[in-house]
Parts: C-alpha cells; sequence; structure tokens
C-alpha cells in the first residue's frame, strides 16, 4: 500500500511536534539536575537518522552536532558557575561535594513538594530549582563545618553555594531554551 503525499507530511508533521514535545519534557528535567539536555540530544540523533531525509522537517546531523555543541557548553558553565562561585567563597572540596550532594537530594525533593503549587509544571520547575539550591546550601555548609570551619564562615560559603548554584542552573535552562529554538528552526528551514 502506498500513502499519499499529504498523508506522509501529516506523519512527518506529527513525529516533528512529537520531538518538540519530548525536547520539553527533557528540558524540565534540567531543573531535576538530570541531563536534559543531553536527553535532547539523543533525541535530535534519534529523530534525524528516522526522519526520512526528503521531509520537509527533516534536519542534518550537524543540527544534532550544534545540539550537542551547545549542550556541553551549558553543562560546562553550571558547572564553572557553581565551583568558581564555592572557591572564591573559600570552600573546601568536602564543601563543594556535599553542595552536589545536597543540591541533587534538595531537586527531587522540591519537585515532591512543589506539586501542591497551583501553577502546572512551573510550580514543580520552580520549587526544584529553590530546593537545589537550599540543599546545596545546607551541603555546602555541612562540608565546610567538616572541615573545620567557623559557623559563621559555613554559612557565608553555603550562601554563595547557594547562588551559584541558582545562577548555573539558570544558565543550562537558557541554553536548553536555546537547543529547543535551534531544533525548531532547523525543522523549518
Amino acid at each position: 500500500m502506498v500513502m499519499d503525499e499529504s498523508a506522509y507530511l501529516s506523519w512527518n508533521l506529527v513525529y516533528a511536534l512529537i520531538l518538540l514535545t519530548l525536547f520539553m519534557g527533557c528540558w524540565v528535567l534540567n531543573s531535576l539536575s538530570a541531563p536534559g539536555n543531553w536527553l535532547m540530544v539523543l533525541c535530535a540523533a534519534l529523530y534525524s537518522g528516522l526522519m526520512p531525509a526528503a521531509s520537509p522537517y527533516a534536519f542534518g546531523w550537524w543540527v544534532v552536532a550544534a545540539l550537542a555543541g551547545l549542550a556541553g557548553i551549558g553543562e560546562l558553565l553550571e558547572l564553572a558557575t557553581s565551583a568558581v562561585g564555592t572557591r572564591k567563597a573559600g570552600g573546601s572540596r568536602k564543601g563543594a561535594i556535599l553542595a552536589v550532594v545536597g543540591s541533587f537530594v534538595g531537586s527531587i525533593a522540591g519537585v515532591i513538594l512543589g506539586i501542591p503549587i497551583p501553577i502546572p509544571v512551573l510550580g514543580s520547575l520552580v520549587s526544584a530549582l529553590l530546593f537545589a539550591g537550599c540543599g546545596a546550601m545546607i551541603g555546602a555548609y555541612l562540608g565546610e563545618r567538616w572541615d573545620g570551619k567557623e559557623n559563621r564562615d559555613a554559612w557565608r560559603i553555603g550562601f554563595t553555594s547557594f547562588w551559584a548554584r541558582l545562577v548555573g542552573s539558570f544558565v543550562k535552562l537558557l541554553f536548553g531554551l536555546f537547543m529547543i529554538f535551534v531544533g525548531s528552526v532547523a525543522m523549518l528551514v
């Protein structure tokens, strides 16, 4: 059985919309400290490999490479802001490690506690980001106290870790949004 051209184009459009939906879901995963941007790259690679080249919504491997580059830059900037922020405040290795662990635990707790917030998806997203920052702050505080720092210094480093985590998360989320934009434009060009 041969599919007519309008049905063929309709199914290709459905596949393109599914990819955009997956991109948005992956973007939300970034707030959970999950590798959402890298999952977008994986989805784009599968889409590029499975979508017929003749489709008007197809994009080439150069788009996948560009998305991988953006994901890498976003990850590096997220890591750099957190690490530089904590180190500039005088944080130790123990504080940095516990800040990462606290951030992860905080983001998961934020999603769970953010469910009752009456703004769908955004309530959990904002809650996850804030709780990740709080987890980083508490983790850094505990790590610095364990390292022997005074209470005041440990809290100062903890607060810096909080803000560094938030800035890093927002940078990563912005790169994720830009990746969605690049993928969307690539489907139309």
